[in-house]
């Protein structure tokens, strides 16, 4: 059963702000390395669409969720056109995902319902409810069970993403969940849509993106001090860590020069807002993404030119493969590393 959609404000309250240019995709980021668009896919079914992240699971599954509320699985080694098998439903719509060290299970970030937990065999549990946090969106989970994660937007639902980047505040945050107590705790506060997080290998800091303000960041742990590293030449979503100390970020759009002239004028921003969704400026499409090291350096890029893997969300390493998750694509894509 679905659950209810949090009604999102009419008008958003934009501020003044510096227009700012985005830097072209060159150096590091030139594009040289296009075999996004030549990417595996395996298809969700029935129309299935938006698979936002996904992981490898113990069991040797590809997981991810899709919009319509449901988790789905397929084997790692499936050849391309491989259909999942249902694993869950959440009756939301899961974004994040993570596998729980306790007993291999899940633990999803619900836009619409908070923290969950997903049982290898499929119940669903709730460890957060929609009342203390508003869009749970990313998550990673340190080795004594905590998990990290962000709640992206205190203003705006999932359904209105675009209005809180066209507001520009600092609506979102990182919150800590503790199993032991089963409190939730805010690590740090004050940024704009805060979306992917990674734990550093040692557990000292978190490896943060800011979707709204196209910044990396190092959060310091416990005291939540946030550090800027880097102004990616693309819009950030999903983060995971690799383990060596590197991490992979999945850009799904590169930066909207009109986006970025429109910062000085909050008036023009809040009628932008009002706009049909079809007539507001539209992501790019454009396969991305990008590791990096700890202190923000780009080690590689891999992209798609011809966008035939868009909107590209949720990016994990297994092996010598690459998987890919999408807020828009019909399926999760794979691509080799070698």
């Amino acid at each position: 059963m679905a659950v209810p959609r949090r009604r999102p404000p009419l008008l958003i309250r934009p501020v003044r702000e510096p227009a700012t240019v985005p830097p072209p995709l060159d150096g590091p980021w030139a594009p040289t390395d296009d075999r996004l668009d030549r990417a595996d896919l395996l298809p969700l079914p029935d129309g299935g669409h938006g698979p936002e992240d996904v992981l490898i699971d113990p069991e040797g599954r590809a997981v991810s969720g899709d919009e319509q509320g449901r988790l789905w699985w397929w084997p790692a080694d499936a050849p391309a056109g491989t259909r999942p098998t249902l694993l869950a439903e959440t009756g939301g719509r899961p974004l994040g995902i993570e596998v729980d060290p306790v007993d291999g299970g899940l633990l999803v970030c619900d836009a619409y319902r908070g923290l969950l937990r997903v049982t290898p065999a499929g119940a669903v549990r709730e460890l957060t409810g929609s009342g203390e946090v508003h869009l749970a969106d990313n998550a990673t989970v340190a080795r004594d069970g905590t998990v990290f994660f962000t709640d992206s937007s205190d203003r705006f639902p999932l359904s209105h993403w675009k209005r809180d980047l066209l507001e520009h505040r600092p609506n979102g945050r990182v919150l800590a969940y503790d199993r032991r107590t089963g409190r939730t705790e805010v690590v740090t506060s004050g940024l704009y849509f805060p979306n992917g997080v990674a734990l550093t290998p040692d557990e000292s800091a978190l490896m943060l993106v800011e979707t709204a303000t196209h910044r990396l960041l190092r959060v310091d742990l416990p005291e939540g001090r946030a550090t800027v590293l880097a102004d990616l030449p693309a819009y950030p979503d999903n983060v995971s860590a690799v383990g060596d100390g590197t991490y992979w970020i999945a850009l799904p759009s590169p930066r909207l020069p009109s986006m970025e002239k429109l910062l000085p004028h909050p008036r023009v921003r809040q009628l932008v807002a009002l706009l049909p969704g079809a007539v507001q400026p539209q992501p790019r499409r454009y396969g991305l993404v990008a590791l990096v090291d700890g202190a923000g350096r780009v080690l590689r890029t891999l992209h798609g030119p011809s966008g035939a893997y868009p909107m590209i969300t949720g990016v994990r390493q297994h092996g010598q493969r690459l998987w890919l998750g999408s807020l828009t694509a019909a399926g999760v894509a794979r691509v080799d590393l070698s």
